[in-house]
């Protein structure tokens, strides 16, 4: 990676960090709109790199390399996609060099999908360069949009025909994880095919001879080794596997100005770790900011949310009941005293079935009060590995979008998710029924088109009121349902939900006063507040009510 040795004020970087590690998770995080897409599955802006590294044996169904690359990505920013649907944060599988080979232990497959990682410090080719991604992240700026990395540090890819092996001092590949205990959560292999690096070591490690060898034929064999050499001189951490991919993953940071990291496979790591990454992660963003004073658009710090397996809101699973920890059957993790600004909230997916009244109302008294209060969450209806996802066949998708969108916390559309993108594929087997090729045709299709202006407004609405995610929940009236959010004095917002089409009168419950011009967001007009109400003839049955910029 081309990283600049920078020399800045010590005492700066220190100082912001602690400032930064008082806060608790800025309203715009937890009230954040989180894109998520595969790389891969996205959008093809580049189809020159769709078959890199010689990866041309056809695939099982939907286990190969489908073209969706990173410029594919900055073109969607470009024509305000994202925009217009109120999004906040975009989030794609890693960029990272994966293995080139494909792995047969369930059926040829390729690692497309970003979690076999071969080289930390170099973008695959096959979604793009390093100039690729510093223009998306320069564009999605531009656009009010923040970038959040995947990253991983528990596993390396598969070994392949056409890719050497991690050394011992490296990885293991035995146990295999039996989820029993902490350890048989943390030092063991997640699957035959995976390599679990060896996290727990403290001690130097050689570095793999031939990655020494990749680095040299590319001609950055002594710079990568010369920034190695000043990491580790600075930090004083070993040269053990974690603190290596550390310094690999915050180099993005330090080069690109990246905003946060989404962390894969959290659990299956030294929750320890975490904390290490996110103390280098905040190091290398101030780093950033302090070399490009010009680009900053405001003082939130680096931000981290984990994919903790079965963790969730209200005692999903291992959750433990009315705690923020997570159980390992002989040890407990609260992973938010390790870095983490939030967490995936894998209960949204089991709740969705529940009416909104019943989500919205648990929800807002989860996050609001108790050990919760100032934390993070991310909630999703659909996911690229949890085959629970809800709505799957897409029957309730208006009604799922309005769970979603107004839930409290912060919200993760799963790319397509607004397009009604299929989520079963005949022929296929495992989670790949989830990764389909998103599905733009279909915008030729007035019933598609309807559902993205259906998810448009309420993004919008989530977008420009902070009180939708991070308010307090009140329902006003049961039916037609009618509920308030309030953000202390900041913000208030009155919805609405199967009222009558055409001409409609509701009360505003005294959240705007005589004379105020509210606005709906679901018809896109103007109203004024007379005698305590707001009297809207629209085509529709939902109203997203907020004070009128």
């Amino acid at each position: 990676m081309r990283i600049t040795l920078l020399i800045i004020s010590l005492l700066i970087i220190i100082t912001s960090f602690n400032n930064f590690a008082e806060q608790t998770t800025s309203t715009f995080w937890k009230n954040a709109t989180v894109y998520f897409m595969l790389t891969d599955r996205f959008n093809n802006g580049d189809p020159m790199n769709d078959h890199s590294y010689k990866r041309t044996e056809k695939s099982a169904l939907l286990r190969g390399f489908a073209g969706g690359d990173i410029k594919g990505i900055t073109e969607k920013i470009k024509q305000g996609y994202f925009t217009q649907l109120g999004v906040d944060v975009i989030w794609m599988t890693p960029l990272i060099e994966q293995v080139h080979g494909y792995d047969n232990s369930s059926g040829l497959t390729y690692a497309y999908h970003g979690y076999w990682p071969k080289d930390w410090t170099a973008i695959d080719a096959n979604y793009g360069s390093e100039a690729d991604l510093q223009q998306m992240i320069a564009t999605a700026h531009k656009h009010n949009i923040k970038v959040l990395l995947d990253v991983i540090i528990n596993h390396t890819g598969p070994v392949t025909k056409s890719d050497w092996a991690w050394p011992s001092s490296w990885v293991r590949t035995r146990p295999l994880c039996n989820w029993t205990s902490y350890q048989q959560n943390i030092q063991c292999a997640l699957a035959t095919s995976l390599t679990d690096i060896k996290t727990e070591i403290e001690t130097d490690v050689e570095l793999p001879p031939q990655l020494l060898s990749k680095w040299k034929r590319e001609g950055r064999l002594t710079q990568e080794l010369d920034e190695l050499n000043a990491f580790f001189e600075r930090t004083g951490y070993p040269k053990a596997p974690k603190y290596y991919i550390i310094k690999w993953l915050t180099d993005w940071v330090k080069e690109y100005g990246v905003d946060g990291f989404r962390v894969d496979t959290a659990k299956h790591v030294e929750a320890e770790v975490w904390r290490e990454l996110k103390t280098e992660s905040n190091f290398a963003f101030n780093i950033w900011k302090n070399n490009h004073p010009e680009l900053i658009q405001d003082d939130l710090p680096f931000y981290m949310v984990g994919e903790v397996f079965n963790w969730g809101l209200s005692g999903f699973k291992n959750t433990v009941i009315n705690s923020r920890a997570y159980d390992y059957g002989d040890k407990q993790v609260d992973f938010f005293d390790y870095g983490f600004d939030a967490l995936i909230n894998m209960s949204f997916v089991a709740h969705a079935a529940q009416s909104a009244e019943q989500i919205f109302s648990k929800y807002s008294q989860i996050l609001n009060s108790g050990e919760m209060k100032g934390k993070g969450i991310l909630s999703y209806i659909g996911s690229h590995d949890d085959q629970d996802s809800y709505d799957r066949k897409r029957e309730h998708i208006f009604d799922a979008a309005f769970k979603l969108m107004l839930a409290p916390g912060g919200v993760q559309i799963y790319y397509g998710d607004e397009l009604a993108r299929p989520m079963y594929v005949k022929g296929s087997y495992g989670d790949v029924s989830m990764r389909t090729f998103m599905n733009w045709q279909d915008l030729q299709k007035k019933e598609t088109q309807e559902i993205l202006a259906h998810w448009r407004k309420l993004g919008k609405f989530r977008h420009a009121h902070d009180a939708v995610g991070s308010g307090e929940h009140q329902q006003l009236h049961k039916s037609p349902y009618i509920f308030k959010r309030v953000l202390g004095t900041k913000d208030r917002v009155l919805v609405a939900k199967d009222l009558p089409k055409g001409d409609k009168t509701i009360a505003v419950y005294s959240l705007f006063k005589e004379g105020d011009v509210v606005f709906d967001y679901y018809s896109n007009q103007q109203v004024v507040v007379k005698n305590g109400q707001i009297t809207i003839n629209s085509a529709f049955s939902y109203l997203l009510i907020g004070k009128a910029e």
